[in-house]
């Protein structure tokens, strides 16, 4: 009977641990990138030795991976979409939002990062693959579902192409951070303004 405690407290030190680790390791991705971060580099900012870093993880490219996947989750879990939302205003509103390390949505820099890392591991392109089927499949269900639902109405023919539109627009916000992260908000605004809406209508 007194097991269950035990473990409990046992796996929540090992998962702060992990999250300890997988803190650092950001931070010194979006400052050196994944390749140029070292374990040695994580271990500094995540204040243990490295030795204790490979208890945990085999490696840096798991580490990676881990961090990959996590970003992926806090991307899809920004996809809201089982309500009625603006998502006009709240592309306006997460814009630049996210340019600290620790913040909890999906980094622009790391979003980067995993697409040009995707072209070399195998592993971490088969998570991105999985994540954008996941995210469009999201997508064509909140645009094909009815208005009543929170959904936008659209027919089953169109709303494939208009939830390929909308990644691409996400994405291509996120990489507009990276280079302009003060863009003028009224010039976004009204952009988005014009052109998102039709994407959400039939």
């Amino acid at each position: 009977m007194n097991a269950s405690p035990a473990v409990s407290k046992s796996e929540a030190r090992v998962e702060a641990q992990r999250e300890r680790i997988l803190d650092a390791a950001q931070k010194c991705f979006v400052e050196h990138g994944f390749h140029g971060a070292s374990m040695a580099n994580i271990a500094e900012t995540a204040g243990m030795s490295a030795g204790l870093i490979y208890r945990y993880f085999a490696g840096k490219s798991e580490i990676i991976l881990a961090i990959v996947q996590h970003q992926l989750e806090l991307f899809l879990g920004d996809m809201k979409l089982n309500r009625q939302i603006d998502l006009t205003a709240e592309m306006i509103g997460s814009y630049g939002r996210v340019c600290r390390s620790d913040a909890r949505s999906i980094n622009p820099a790391l979003l980067l990062e995993m697409s040009a890392e995707a072209t070399r591991d195998p592993s971490i392109a088969a998570a991105l693959d999985s994540f954008d089927t996941a995210l469009r499949s999201a997508l064509v269900g909140w645009l094909s579902d009815t208005t009543g639902n929170g959904g936008c109405g659209l027919s089953a023919e169109t709303a494939p192409a208009r939830a390929l539109i909308l990644q691409l627009l996400f994405e291509g916000l996120k990489v507009r951070e990276t280079r302009e992260p003060n863009l003028d908000r009224a010039l976004l605004t009204n952009a988005l303004q014009e052109f998102v809406p039709l994407l959400l209508t039939r």
